[in-house]
């Protein structure tokens, strides 16, 4: 990632290097004292527990053991991400709620709305690999 993006073009959240496997490094969040004031904490789930760890595809072996580092995601990635992981399922829930309740009685409509989120989820967990390549996270040393 570029190093003139500034904080208002994307999120910076700092973190220590964890482990390493091939090609990728794990990242574990640290508690950000920030997210109190931070107008995305809603959204964000980092500031709803007291560790995250966060998988970053790295071909960069310059990167050690327990090294404090940025992690940095471009805020139109994560509105697009909030996107697919929350609003998109809601309005698929809320059609297939619509739809099926014209033919359906409404207990089974019901239903058949919850279950719509399975093939959706296995879909995401399908397509897993192009969303990595979509949702590039990078990692700056400190």
């Amino acid at each position: 990632m570029e190093s003139r993006l500034s904080e208002k073009d994307a999120y910076v959240h700092s973190g220590v290097i964890s482990k390493k496997d091939n090609g990728s490094l794990i990242v574990s969040l640290d508690e950000n004292v920030h997210c109190e004031s931070c107008r995305a904490k809603s959204t964000c789930g980092i500031s709803e527990s007291g560790s995250k760890e966060v998988e970053i595809s790295s071909t960069d072996e310059s990167f050690a053991l327990n090294e404090q580092v940025n992690v940095i995601l471009k805020k139109g990635l994560g509105l697009k991400a909030v996107f697919w992981a929350y609003i998109f399922p809601f309005l698929l829930m809320v059609l297939t709620l619509m739809v099926s309740s014209l033919f359906l009685k409404e207990w089974m409509a019901g239903i058949l709305s919850l279950l719509i989120l399975v093939p959706y989820y296995l879909l995401l967990y399908v397509l897993r690999n192009v969303f990595k390549k979509t949702f590039k996270i990078s990692v700056v040393k400190i």
